[in-house]
């Protein structure tokens, strides 16, 4: 991708975001990409996002600045797209924390439209969840602090306001948050940054042939529309295939699906298998061999690839359309090669405790049904379009409680479930138990058409009865139409 020259930010409309800033295109400005932040022991043609820095303050807190900023950046072949990202033109740094950290966010809104930043995946209170709730004006700064309150895991963040977040997430404002923490498992793992441990981004997004990024039903289905893969904001099908060369023996890949609807599933172009070491919301208890791994929109995994000199292992992706129409196809994301000349150590064969829930009685069962009419999302037969709505809708439920739900998919469409606040668990998709990392703790799960999924969660740690959290679909065009409800956890 063609990086550009700096500007000031781009003047925006609130439904007419990527339309606004198009016009700063034509006038010739935009933002650099930061330089990606590599170890000397690693080379290659893959973008690797910057790795932010923080600052710490009096009190131990560490503190990092995000700004969110406009520019362009060349997507398809020879094309101008207006873009947006954090602290550059095109989706954001990597940010790394501890668990039990306490950290400050110092959001800068430099857009000229209303914006929020949701921390996906976070257990923190929801005065800083980042939901509808908790907006940013244009221009204007928010500083959510909160602890790390939960063990190794990967995260990210993204736009959360309503009605836009498909708009704002297409044109580019995600960026990846790692937890570590201080156990055995974690401690076993690759976790040296840009040296064995590496973000993949993937996203499969509707564009149009002018390079206009697409977030709506009727851009997904316009015949024009195509759905360039990017590999951490590189289209690998005008880039070629990311290359990366380490000297070391095992590599961590933290994979996050970052299209607003498409599905991914990587899997090795050998068909050999790798080994999956975490779901979005956990390490797994053991390391587990897989030959393949699915993801929905919004949906992480960690991965970790063994290899040696004179070896050569190669991901790839297949997008399957998560919306009306969507990407598909298979294309290489990344080619690893290493100078290694040792194996590495084996994996633990533990790596984190995991405890099933009790839900021999839980303090609450309910259904939460997906539905539609026409391009109309619904839960609980209510569009979630207005925060009157939700609330109106939502679901409220007190601090220590457990819970069983069941969500049913009347739909035909494929649905990405994502709660906020805390983990669940999954305990059948209809009907039966699942396997592998869906067996585990979840935050985001694909409910595929006619189907029915039973999840179980325990609400810990935070109440409050102001500020709810979000429970939605992760296709964020169907969120955006409606598919989304209030969570209160109340005090009491």
């Amino acid at each position: 991708m063609t990086e550009r020259s700096a500007p000031a930010h781009t003047a925006l409309t609130r439904r007419g975001f990527l339309r606004g800033i198009s016009a700063l295109a034509v006038a010739g400005a935009s933002l650099r990409f930061a330089a990606p932040a590599r170890a000397a022991t690693a080379s290659g043609s893959l973008t690797v996002p910057p790795l932010l820095e923080s600052t710490t303050d009096s009190s131990g807190t560490k503190v990092f600045k995000l700004s969110m900023e406009s520019g362009t950046t060349e997507i398809l072949s020879g094309v101008t797209s207006a873009t947006c990202g954090f602290n550059q033109a095109f989706l954001g740094p990597v940010l790394k924390v501890n668990q039990g950290d306490t950290v400050q966010m110092d959001i800068t809104n430099n857009l000229d439209d209303v914006s929020t930043v949701h921390w996906h995946g976070a257990h923190i209170p929801p005065s800083v969840d980042g939901g509808p709730q908790n907006t940013i004006d244009a221009g204007g700064t928010f500083s959510p602090s909160f602890e790390i309150n939960q063990a190794a895991c990967t995260l990210w963040f993204h736009p959360h306001a309503l009605g836009t977040t498909a708009e704002q997430v297409a044109s580019g404002l995600a960026g990846m948050l790692i937890v570590d923490d201080d156990t055995d498992g974690a401690a076993a793992l690759p976790s040296t940054y840009g040296t064995d441990q590496f973000p993949l981004i993937v996203q499969s997004n509707p564009v149009s042939t002018a390079g206009a990024l697409l977030f709506t039903t009727a851009g997904e289905t316009a015949s024009t529309t195509s759905f360039p893969l990017l590999v951490n904001g590189s289209n690998v099908g005008v880039d070629g295939t990311p290359t990366l060369t380490v000297d070391a023996s095992r590599v961590r890949f933290h994979v996050l699906n970052a299209s607003i609807a498409d599905i991914i599933t990587v899997t090795r172009s050998d068909g050999a298998t790798f080994t999956q070491v975490a779901t979005d919301a956990a390490l797994l208890s053991k390391p587990l061999s897989v030959a393949g791994l699915q993801l929905v929109a919004g949906e992480r995994a960690e991965i970790c690839i063994d290899v040696t000199s004179g070896d050569s292992v190669t991901l790839q992706a297949t997008v399957t359309a998560g919306g009306a129409r969507g990407g598909s196809g298979t294309s290489a994301i990344v080619t690893l090669t290493s100078s290694a000349t040792a194996a590495a150590d084996e994996l633990p064969s533990s790596l984190a405790t995991f405890t099933a829930l009790d839900v021999s009685s839980p303090d609450a069962t309910r259904t939460i049904a997906l539905s539609n009419r026409g391009n109309s999302m619904l839960i609980n037969g209510v569009a979630g379009t207005t925060m009157a709505a939700m609330e109106a809708a939502g679901i409220m439920t007190t601090l220590g409680a457990t819970e069983v739900w069941t969500i049913t998919n009347a739909t035909g469409l494929t649905h990405s479930f994502h709660l906020h606040d805390v983990p669940f668990q999954v305990l059948t998709v209809n009907g039966v138990a699942p396997t592998g990392g869906y067996a585990e703790w979840k935050d985001t799960i694909l409910i595929a058409p006619q189907s029915t999924n039973v999840i179980a969660m325990q609400f810990t740690d935070y109440a409050d009865n102001t500020f709810g959290y979000m429970l939605h679909c992760h296709n964020t065009v169907h969120e955006d139409e409606g598919m989304m409800t209030m969570l209160m956890v109340m005090t009491g």
